[in-house]
């Protein structure tokens, strides 16, 4: 690897446990947040709220999972600074602590009808500490993965945060779902539902263990020794990379594409009054089988980003998977199971993969080194905070008894998603870009047959399991 020394941050990279931090790290954030939301729908409305009306309790069940994004942007400005001037391997232990010990906490919560009122509030706090902290850790870890990952393979090696997400919410599911249908309902509703949130400490002591054993990165070291690290990264993020951090904003829309499938589609096919009629056990089982197929899936496209560029991916899956919410949406007016759930699979398991498993490199490569969490935290969550509105703007514009409900939130989800590839596309491409010129809009990449040459001395270092020292 002398060839690319000059260019690339010199030290110790760690790329298989810097990605086996990220991914455990991403894993127990999403099982956290998914066995909150099932037990928000589940068993909260039950325990946590007066029980004189149950159709208040159940709303006010669910706004206790909504308010965990309205602490994203805060927990975005308040880490995204820790991890710039405090380093990466700091803010993501920080994140893993907050977000793990607060869903045990809530596993160790009081009822209503123990404590009164006082149960719903702490429920509220403790979500917004599980918000705050989910902010840091996806911009954290992709932003350590990447620059422990040697020239040629950050693609790859970022995609497993992603990999690590989808992991988190199949876990879950594993471990929430069984106990939901087995377990007595008075045992379950007394006891049981308790279980996967205390299950979260076995993971953090998992966590800590391995993001423990990873150094720091060599290029927040190298920007540390030079004394080099920003005093204030996330002015220096919106005077620098302002343009950049809105295209972010705008790709980060993308999640429209996971609400259609699981949120409003959900909604549209088992809720009565849409008069669709599927059974509650075929949505159950929908996120499961499509969080499968993208953990099969998100490597391969990490892989493909090093070879044919990060644009590609994130503009054909952008723009085939909004064209494709029309036909999932449309099977489900037309009430075929089959159809429905097989276009969601497609969607959202397959081509929507195209833009997750691309992001965790594409983003942090946008950004330098000194502002790289910050920028890449606050815009992603930014984005990712106004799509947690789209289902309430579904149900306002295409509301139960109205015509061609599956083409009115199509044509949304479309018109957003067309919104995010025109800003892909009106990015710089970076995956030929060396580590010290990333965020550099007037960076030259390596020529094609150069990268090519030094992609394949990684791989070749790899397959001997030489250490990448450069």
């Amino acid at each position: 690897m002398a060839t690319t020394t000059a260019k690339e941050p010199q030290g110790r990279h760690q790329s298989k446990k810097a990605a086996a931090s990220g991914w455990i790290g991403s894993a127990l954030e999403y099982y956290d947040f998914f066995i909150y939301a099932t037990a928000a729908a589940l068993i909260f409305p039950q325990i946590f709220f007066p029980k004189g009306d149950p159709t208040t309790a159940i709303v006010a069940s669910l706004a206790t999972y909504g308010v965990g994004y309205v602490a994203r942007p805060i927990g975005a400005f308040v880490l995204g600074h820790w991890g710039d001037t405090h380093g990466r391997k700091q803010v993501l232990v920080l994140c893993m602590f907050l977000m793990g010990f607060s869903t045990v906490a809530v596993g160790l919560l009081p009822t209503y009808d123990q404590v009164g009122l006082l149960a719903p509030v702490l429920l509220v706090i403790l979500r917004l500490v599980q918000g705050f902290a989910v902010a840091g850790e996806i911009s954290g870890a992709s932003s350590m993965i990447l620059e422990h990952a040697p020239f040629g393979r950050r693609g790859f090696f970022a995609s497993f945060t992603l990999q690590g997400v989808q992991a988190g919410q199949i876990l879950a599911a594993a471990v929430f779902l069984p106990l939901a249908h087995y377990m007595p309902e008075d045992a379950f509703n007394s006891w049981g539902w308790r279980i996967p949130f205390l299950l979260s400490f076995l993971v953090i002591v998992a966590g800590y263990i391995i993001r423990r054993e990873v150094d720091e990165t060599p290029a927040f070291a190298e920007v540390d020794k030079k004394g080099e690290v920003a005093k204030s990264p996330i002015v220096q993020a919106f005077t620098d990379s302002w343009a950049d951090m809105l295209r972010v904003v705008c790709m980060a829309l993308m999640n429209v594409i996971p609400v259609v499938a699981t949120v409003f589609g959900a909604a549209y096919a088992v809720q009565a009054a849409y008069g669709i009629g599927f059974q509650k056990d075929v949505y159950l089982w929908i996120p499961v089988l499509g969080n499968i197929l993208a953990v099969l899936v998100i490597p391969f496209v990490g892989n493909l980003s090093d070879r044919i560029g990060r644009k590609p991916p994130i503009i054909v899956g952008a723009l085939a998977s909004g064209l494709l919410s029309f036909v999932y949406l449309y099977a489900i007016s037309i009430k075929n199971v089959p159809l429905a759930i097989c276009m969601s699979l497609l969607m959202w398991g397959i081509v929507y993969q195209g833009y997750n498993a691309t992001f965790p490199s594409f983003y942090p490569e946008l950004f330098r080194t000194r502002n790289r969490v910050s920028a890449m935290a606050i815009s992603q969550n930014i984005g990712t905070t106004f799509t947690a509105l789209l289902p309430a703007l579904f149900a306002a514009v295409a509301p139960p008894g109205s015509t061609n409900v599956w083409f009115t939130v199509g044509a949304i989800t479309f018109a957003v998603t067309i919104l995010a590839a025109l800003a892909a596309m009106s990015a710089r491409e970076t995956y030929r870009i060396h580590m010290r010129d990333l965020g550099d809009p007037n960076a030259v990449p390596v020529d094609k047959d150069e990268y090519e040459r030094l992609r394949e001395q990684t791989l070749s270092d790899a397959r001997l399991g030489k250490v990448v020292s450069a």
